[in-house]
């Protein structure tokens, strides 16, 4: 069973490293159609920069919420452990609700207009 839980550690540690990836990556690219946007002289492109951005870190917020998931509940389902994910993914949560009403306007359970 330790084997199994370093193996499940190990992809849990990948999982993480996906996540910042996927923030870090997406702020690049973001940076990117920005400048070349900017060259272009089209507008908006603040707005658009803020957007992307927005989208890249709320997918990385959900990639490393799986990851603290898998962790808590493969190497030591304690009730502490299990609050402190609780806790971050209610944390998350808040913050991923919060980017998409600002990215989009609205809440998410509420229909486009």
């Amino acid at each position: 069973m330790d084997n199994i839980r370093v193996y499940i550690v190990f992809v849990a540690k990948i999982i993480e490293t996906i996540g910042v990836l996927t923030i870090f990556l997406g702020l690049l690219y973001s940076l990117l159609v920005f400048l070349i946007g900017i060259a272009k002289k089209k507008i908006n492109q603040l707005e658009k920069l803020r957007q992307t951005i927005g989208k890249s870190i709320l997918l990385g917020l959900e990639v490393l919420i799986a990851a603290d998931i898998i962790l808590t509940v493969s190497t030591e389902p304690t009730l502490r452990s299990v609050t402190i994910l609780g806790l971050i993914v209610l944390v998350r949560t808040i913050l991923s609700t919060s980017l998409q009403v600002e990215l989009e306007g609205r809440f998410p359970w509420q229909k486009n207009k």
